[in-house]
């Protein structure tokens, strides 16, 4: 959906009247009952009743999402008004997949329709990339889990998670519906190529729990998400995620599990603490705006069985 759409979708439910919300945005009547009309095609559903204007349930459920993002949308415009395009180098985001879960590609989505101009290049990260991609100046910020612990970059957190192990099916604890730390720490797990930092492998092996013993690993290493999967469904080893990784993933031969007793971890948005720059501002302000606004509903929507969780109870 476009933010002009969504601007004249909520001046028509501020104003009452598609020649009020018109007027109020210097537009015609019909272009505005254009926007609409190709809003409500878009969603596939209706959003106002024409005769009087009212809201239908899906237009109520609509309004505070359409506030939220011309909202951020003018925090980003507002965060980068007193650039000029002439020498803009382009703003290259990383995504260690998958990002933020369903965050991701709304807060890419948001930043592309607010700030047109400002090129934007979407880079894919390996574990080993956790914050070199970012201290060696390859990417101006990075979605990535879990929360680094570099000093010289500043962190958003965007969602915090339980944690789930990535099982194949035919293995000895794959047909369990929970599982706790004390069941999983003696499991072969995938291992992890040099590089890769100390607060990723901690993540990983859930260090915590381990009272410095180390984990014991399969023959595969895995450099990215995708590898993790391949090996488990192929009964070499087991990984571990975070809980919105079971909404995203369906591969053959592997379950998600939860590890009900594992401490919670983060995905975050990271950026170097020098970059001063008014877009890489006005993303981060972007990015965690949806986060805390539209987070909980996206991934509602994405699985009824549980919400993406911003913060641990």
């Amino acid at each position: 959906m476009e933010l002009r759409q969504l601007a004249s979708f909520l001046a028509v439910v501020e104003e009452g009247q598609f020649a009020r919300a018109a007027a109020r945005l210097f537009l015609s009547p019909p272009a505005v009952t254009g926007h609409i009309q190709r809003l409500e095609r878009e969603l596939g559903v209706q959003l106002l009743e024409r005769s009087p204007i009212a809201l239908t349930p899906a237009g109520e459920r609509l309004v505070p999402h359409a506030r939220t993002m011309l909202a951020a949308a003018n925090a980003a415009t507002d965060a980068v008004t007193d650039l000029r395009t002439d020498d803009d180098l382009p703003l290259r985001v990383g995504v260690m997949a998958p990002g933020s879960a369903e965050l991701t590609p709304v807060i890419l989505r948001a930043f592309r329709r607010a700030q047109p101009t400002i090129p934007l290049i979407v880079e894919s990260l390996a574990f080993a990339e956790h914050t070199t991609a970012l201290t060696e100046h390859r990417v101006d910020l990075a979605f990535v889990r879990p929360r680094p612990d570099d000093e010289r970059l500043n962190v958003d957190v965007l969602t915090t998670e339980p944690r789930v192990l990535i099982l194949p099916t035919a293995g000895p604890v794959g047909d369990a519906e929970a599982l706790r730390l004390s069941d999983v720490l003696d499991l072969a797990f995938v291992g992890l190529p040099e590089g890769v930092p100390r607060v990723f492998t901690d993540y990983l092996y859930f260090a915590s729990a381990r009272n410095g013993m180390s984990p014991r690993c399969g023959v595969d290493e895995a450099a990215t998400i995708q590898d993790v999967l391949t090996s488990a469904s192929a009964g070499r080893a087991i990984g571990a995620a975070l809980y919105s990784f079971s909404r995203l993933y369906r591969w053959p031969g592997i379950r998600f599990v939860p590890v009900i007793d594992a401490p919670w971890a983060q995905s975050v948005l990271a950026s170097r603490r020098d970059d001063i720059r008014p877009q890489v501002r006005a993303f981060r302000a972007l990015a965690t705006t949806l986060a805390r606004d539209l987070g909980p509903g996206l991934a509602s929507a994405s699985e009824a069985a549980g919400p993406l969780i911003l913060s641990e109870p």
